[in-house]
């Protein structure tokens, strides 16, 4: 393929473009730390090039959508394209209101406008109908960023992007893992690209279709119960034609993960308090409670945080324990040179991270990011860890809002301080240090107390087990006991 890249682009990338450059709806299915988005910004300026578009809507989630404006747009889009990007916000001031009005009203030839909006954005009508006029004034491309967030057919910005994606001329999807539980993940997203590619009428068809089902009573709740799977081949083959599967292993020569765990021993009060806990919810099973998933994961939340030092109460208050986890956190840092990622699930375990590194490493090693981080503060964090001769050592982070789209490469250490449940948040997480650009071993740390449902945790997503699909009801006692 000849043609005058910004940055020239390997061997898997090369093929990815070959396949899509020119196709209206395509998925591009790549590993985390394999080049999607440059893939995506090559294709964009081609079919600038050849006039079939003068637009481009991009969406991704909230702490990723800023990272195309910041970092990869500028590193890959090549130089004759004269870019005009404008991100979303919310709530923008006079400067950041003549922005977004002057993409929608002024649309030129001469430029490849850009509009970068977040997912959660789509939830709401004020986005949605400004996604809409940016749209219906631009021959435009559109995509979706980490595209799984648009698996759940019933969300509103499920249906909103769908809607959107009818007056869009080309429409990409972009993901390294498109089915995170199972396969009934696949249908928003292919019916975003095309409904023709899969031809149901219906969500529910879909699922009849692929999946086995049976009927379920749980108390007085019945149910169809998804129990298994078929005519996966099938599904594959028609898939085939509309997307390019790449895994890292296929394509890069990267260097090796490596897992280990430190075990943490539970305090007095911790133990006590997760003993008293432990009782009540097997109290509750024996009388028929907690069957729902709902309740069932507000259980396992209550246990694991108090494994990890403090129980968020009913009425917001928060009780902490006397626990050894920030102690070990601490020992592995002194043990560890050069920059290191640090993972927590809690809002409260991040605020205490970051107390402890600053009384021990001084203010300027660390950062969070997390739900509280400003938005226009995040790309600034993560260049500053990227640049090898800035002070910043020590990134803390919720793998909800900084664990998708972010390189992170700087890092060969990343410690799990408490882990989420999601398994599709845990593998994007890991992969901001293992990605393109990393030259050394990344080790990845668990801190886990034995014995609990922290250890669970943490075997059923090193086993690639998604916990929230699989505990339930009789389930949960096995994770207690």
């Amino acid at each position: 393929m000849d043609y005058p890249f910004k940055t020239v682009p390997y061997a898997h990338q090369k093929t990815a473009l070959e396949k899509s450059w020119e196709k209206e709806s395509y998925g591009l299915f790549m590993e985390m730390g394999t080049g999607k988005s440059k893939v995506l910004i090559d294709n964009m300026s081609m079919l600038y090039d050849q006039g079939h578009i003068n637009g481009a809507l991009i969406i991704a989630p909230k702490g990723v959508y800023r990272n195309w404006e910041k970092q990869e747009i500028p590193n890959h889009l090549p130089d004759h394209v004269e870019p005009y990007v404008v991100s979303w916000t919310p709530t923008p001031n006079k400067t950041e209101k003549e922005l977004l009005e002057s993409i929608i009203k002024n649309p030129k030839d001469l430029t490849l406008d850009i509009l970068l909006m977040n997912v959660e954005a789509l939830r709401t009508t004020k986005g949605a109908r400004f996604a809409e006029r940016f749209l219906n004034g631009h021959r435009a491309l559109m995509a979706v960023d980490e595209s799984t967030t648009i698996k759940n057919p019933k969300a509103q910005q499920t249906k909103n992007i769908l809607k959107l994606g009818t007056l869009a001329k080309f429409k990409r999807i972009l993901t390294g893992s498109p089915v995170t539980k199972d396969p009934i993940d696949l249908f928003s997203q292919c019916e975003f690209l095309d409904p023709a590619i899969l031809g149901f009428s219906s969500y529910y068809s879909f699922k009849s279709r692929y999946c086995i089902q049976v009927k379920t009573n749980v108390g007085t709740h019945i149910f169809n119960k998804v129990v298994g799977y078929r005519n996966l081949g099938e599904l594959s083959g028609l898939l085939e034609p509309y997307s390019y599967r790449v895994l890292k292993e296929d394509c890069l020569d990267l260097p090796p993960k490596v897992y280990t765990k430190r075990v943490v021993e539970l305090s007095g009060e911790q133990k006590k308090a997760y003993s008293t806990m432990k009782e009540f919810a097997l109290a509750e099973l024996e009388k028929g409670g907690l069957v729902t998933a709902p309740t069932v994961m507000t259980q396992l939340l209550r246990l694991h945080q108090i494994s990890c030092g403090h129980l968020t109460g009913e009425d917001g208050e928060i009780q902490t324990f006397k626990n050894n986890r920030i102690k070990e956190l601490m020992n592995i840092l002194a043990e560890t040179d050069g920059k290191v990622i640090i993972w927590a699930n809690y809002r409260q375990d991040i605020r205490n991270i970051r107390q402890e590194i600053e009384k021990e490493y001084g203010v300027d090693s660390v950062s969070t990011y997390f739900g509280d981080t400003p938005d226009k503060e995040r790309q600034e964090i993560v260049k500053r860890f990227q640049d090898p001769d800035n002070s910043l050592r020590f990134f803390v982070g919720n793998q909800q809002t900084a664990g998708y789209g972010l390189t992170l490469t700087a890092a060969s250490t990343v410690v799990y301080y408490s882990n989420n449940y999601d398994l599709e948040k845990r593998i994007q997480s890991e992969d901001r240090a293992h990605r393109i650009g990393q030259t050394k071993s990344v080790t990845y740390i668990d801190l886990m107390t034995e014995k609990t449902v922290d250890e669970k945790i943490v075997k059923s997503l090193r086993n690639k087990i998604d916990i929230a699909a699989k505990v339930l009801g009789e389930e949960l006692k096995e994770w207690l006991t």
